[in-house]
Parts: C-alpha cells; structure tokens; sequence
C-alpha cells in the first residue's frame, strides 16, 4: 500500500509540480522506511532543514541508477553497489533477519543458523536487496543439495510478509523491516559461527546534481555515519 501510494505521488508530482532543485530532495531507496537509518535520516533533515521538501522514489536498483543518471534524482539510498560511475560513501549495515510464523518449529528457538533453513522454502522478493540475499544463501550453505528451496515473487517486502504470514514460507528481511509488523510473524537473527550476516548500505550521487538540499543532507549523513579512518 504505501509503495504504491509513494508511486502516484511520483508519477503526478514532475509533471504537475514545478519545484527547483534548491528545494526539493530527490531521493531514491530500495528499502524500508519504517524503521532504521534512512528513516531517521530523512526525520533529521527535515527538523533541521524544514525549507526543503522530499520527493521519494521506491524502485528496483537498476532502475534507480538510470533516474540518477539522467538527473531525476539527487540521491541514492542502495544496498551493494550501482552499474554507473558516480560519487558514492558508505553509511550504515542491517542485520539480516528471518521472518517466520509464529508457531513455526523455528519460532522458539534462541538463535536460528542458516543450516536450520536446509529443509525450508524461502520466499525472495524480486526486489532489492535480493541479490544480496542469494549471495548469502550461496555462500553460507556451500551445497546446493543442503539449500532451502526458493520462490521469488514480484512483490515488496511488505507483501513478501503477507506471504509468510499464510505460511507459505519463510522470508529474509533487513531490521529496517521490522518496523511495520504483520500479525502472526516473527522475526529472528541468522547467525553462523561468525555471528549475524549484515547487508551493507551506500549513499550515491553526481556532482552534477550537488544542489542545496542534497548538500545538507550529505552533510547530515557524513556526520551520522563517518567514515572509518
């Protein structure tokens, strides 16, 4: 619902609704806003730079990278990486969830560890950060023949949770997820002996697109998240 609703507004905002860049935020995001640093991110901006406006834009990463790149957004907001050559600095990580019915054999553990998926369906948006997710199952159970079973569906995270609330499956979720809780799902940490699996996020943008709004709001996210020395 609230994906779809964020897609109308994109849609009738451009061509109904003339803004300049100095007071508009273009923001591009493939994940969640109910919870975690983009979210507390943005609510940061806006306290602090309540002059500017946001226009968000929820798609798929590709599609994100060509927004960027032919000016209709300031600002990237991804996990991994974009298959285009632009500015880019590193922000927060989000442990990797399982979500799960709450009477399933799974649901009373303490800790759940990726080889307790073995005998599982996992149910895989077809939606960032999905790659991440695959990559994770590949390389956390090595064998193909000691993988769960998948099924993508191309849908959001948030229907995903509906799915799984049917169960028909178990979905991986981000704690950015665990904001807008479904009844009747839990959600549990995935451990290896190394501990939690984290997805790493990233801010991109061009020079080119370096106007006021976007100059405080790298601003704020420099002095929330700074670099490592």
């Amino acid at each position: 619902m609230a994906r779809a609703v964020l897609e109308q507004i994109n849609e009738f905002a451009p061509s109904s609704i003339a803004r300049s860049r100095k007071e508009t935020l273009r923001v591009g995001f493939c994940t969640s806003l109910s919870a975690g640093g983009l979210r507390s991110s943005l609510l940061d901006f806006r306290r602090r730079f309540p002059e500017f406006r946001f226009e968000m834009w929820e798609r798929r990463r590709s599609r994100l990278s060509t927004k960027l790149q032919n000016g209709t957004l300031d600002i990237v907001i991804s996990p991994g990486k974009l298959p285009i050559e632009c500015k880019n600095v590193a922000l927060w990580s989000e442990r990797v969830l399982i979500a799960l019915p709450e009477d399933h054999a799974l649901a009373n553990r303490e800790t759940i560890y990726w080889t307790d998926l073995i005998s599982e369906t996992i149910l895989m948006s077809k939606y960032d950060p999905y790659w991440e997710f695959e990559d994770l199952l590949t390389s956390k159970l090595v064998l193909p023949n000691e993988r769960p079973r998948i099924e993508r569906h191309d849908v959001s995270r948030s229907i995903l949770k509906s799915l799984i609330s049917m169960r028909l499956g178990l979905g991986l979720m981000l704690e950015s997820d665990v904001g807008v809780r479904v009844p009747s799902i839990l959600f549990k940490e995935l451990r290896d002996g190394t501990g939690p699996a984290r997805v790493d996020f990233s801010a991109f943008w061009l020079d080119a697109t370096l106007g006021s709004a976007l100059t405080n709001f790298l601003t704020i996210l420099q002095e929330r998240y700074p670099p490592l020395s």
